[in-house]
């Protein structure tokens, strides 16, 4: 019954992402962003439940920018659960926006794309962003620049601080956990390391033990003075002691 449950809910899945798609084909070009940005938020959290996850939220999202949101990464549902709490617009690696269906979701979504292999490359999404904020919008990052196991957050890369410097706006910290239903402890299902497919780490999402996603929004900060590399050491300090468990 467990497998026919996760055969049923993986069908749901790409009928969502299928309908999600044609939103953002036939629709977004009609649509305003405030529109756009609500419809974005409203599909997470229907993909959310039909993966069985269900969603915390503690803490104070942004309710405007703008702000850049600094967060741990640790799987590919990361962005859902971000999307989720609260729209925002992402930074992402450039294979995403290549994916089939899902480029043209995250593309549609508003995300910047960053070619990681390419050094220069961040100084041109650095000011993408700056202008991004400076037009009020809320940005995301993941400044680990991959996912880890969740056990210890991994340094996080300064670069991408200097956006919010550069327009002034303050930084937010945000903590990602998945928390087993059962037992309370870090669920390793969602997890997606190394040399992890997307489709295995879905499919132990989909048939594995239950699991709740939790986000919890820190107390912005600004600069006040630091670089980009103290900056960027005292965030993870702050996503750091907000993934502790209350």
């Amino acid at each position: 019954m467990k497998l026919l449950r996760a055969a049923w809910r993986l069908a749901r899945v790409g009928a969502h992402l299928v309908g999600g798609w044609l939103t953002i084909t036939l629709l977004f070009p009609r649509w305003d962003q405030g529109r756009r940005n609500a419809r974005v938020q409203a599909w997470a959290r229907g993909l959310l439940a039909i993966l069985g996850i269900p969603l915390q939220v503690q803490g104070e999202p942004p309710v405007q920018g703008p702000v850049l949101l600094v967060a741990n990464h640790l799987s590919w549902i990361d962005i859902l659960v971000m999307h989720a709490a609260r729209h925002c617009r992402f930074v992402a690696k450039s294979d995403v926006k290549h994916w089939p269906v899902i480029g043209t979701l995250a593309t549609g979504g508003g995300t910047l794309y960053i070619e990681r292999e390419k050094r220069r490359d961040a100084m041109r999404v650095v000011h993408h962003m700056r202008e991004s904020l400076a037009a009020g919008e809320i940005v995301a990052v993941f400044p680990e620049g991959t996912t880890g196991d969740g056990r210890e957050l991994l340094p996080f890369h300064a670069n991408l601080f200097q956006a919010a410097i550069s327009a002034g706006a303050p930084v937010q910290p945000v903590a990602l956990r998945f928390i087993d239903q059962a037992t309370g402890a870090d669920s390793p299902m969602p997890l997606w390391l190394g040399d992890d497919t997307l489709m295995a780490s879905l499919w132990r999402t989909l048939a594995g033990p239950p699991f709740s996603a939790s986000v919890t929004f820190g107390s912005p900060q600004v600069a006040a003075g630091r670089d980009r590399r103290a900056f960027a050491a005292d965030l993870r300090q702050a996503v750091a002691a907000l993934r502790q468990p209350s």
